[in-house]
């Protein structure tokens, strides 16, 4: 996680050229038709960015994600002045910017995703029925209801993400980020499961689901900060 970090911050410090926009737009509205086609939004119900350097891409405001070109290119800097491209950025554009303004994000995937949206009419923290909310820093909190693409939904949506790379938008939908957009829609994808998982087992009628602690899912956690494949080790 730290390495990924630094790796982020030495882009950050990076030129940035056509060629770098070009592979980001290519892999944002590849990530973007992947909500649809997963089944996490319905038309143009979601919104996607990733960070080029001062640059954030986003997806623009109604265009079907299958309908998007090289050529529709939409980008904005921190403060969200536009500086490519001439369609109109997401109206969410002010949640994205407060999570790039606000954490160490690479790429931000937001989507009404169903199971997800059903818990956040619910509870106001996903119940702790998974280790994997480990790996998204801790029981997922609910941001409270505010109208979308509004400064004030914006700073829900920061405050619910303290140590936190996702939350559920109360009403609403799910946000995740990461380093790169692949991590963040893994995680999109994830808390979505989770989600539909806590549905299932609360469905059967005079039963409750068994929970984790905070510190199972803590030391979850911690573990998952290490899965995977890694060059230099050679664990199996």
């Amino acid at each position: 996680m730290a390495e990924q970090r630094n790796e982020r911050r030495n882009q950050r410090g990076r030129r940035t050229g056509p060629e770098d926009v070009r592979r980001a737009w290519e892999a944002l509205v590849a990530t973007a038709r992947r909500t649809v086609t997963d089944g996490l939004v319905v038309g143009t119900s979601g919104n996607v960015s990733v960070r080029v350097g001062d640059t954030v891409l986003v997806t623009p405001s109604g265009v079907p994600y299958d309908r998007l070109t090289p050529a529709d290119v939409t980008g904005v800097d921190l403060t969200g002045r536009q500086v490519l491209g001439t369609l109109v950025p997401t109206s969410e554009l002010p949640m994205h910017l407060a999570v790039y303004r606000g954490t160490d994000a690479g790429a931000v995937v937001h989507t009404h995703a169903v199971h997800a949206t059903a818990v956040s009419t619910l509870v106001d923290e996903l119940p702790r029925v998974h280790y994997m909310a480990g790996a998204l820093g801790g029981p997922v909190r609910v941001a409270p209801y505010a109208a979308y693409g509004t400064e004030e939904l914006a700073g829900n949506v920061l405050r619910a993400l303290a140590d936190r790379t996702g939350c559920l938008l109360r009403n609403h939908g799910t946000l995740t980020y990461g380093i790169t957009l692949d991590q963040a829609y893994d995680r999109t994808a994830q808390l979505e499961w989770m989600c539909r998982l806590w549905l299932t087992a609360s469905s059967l009628p005079g039963r409750s689901p068994a929970l984790l602690t905070e510190e199972q899912v803590a030391e979850a956690g911690e573990r998952l900060r290490g899965y995977g494949q890694h060059p230099s080790s050679g664990g199996g």
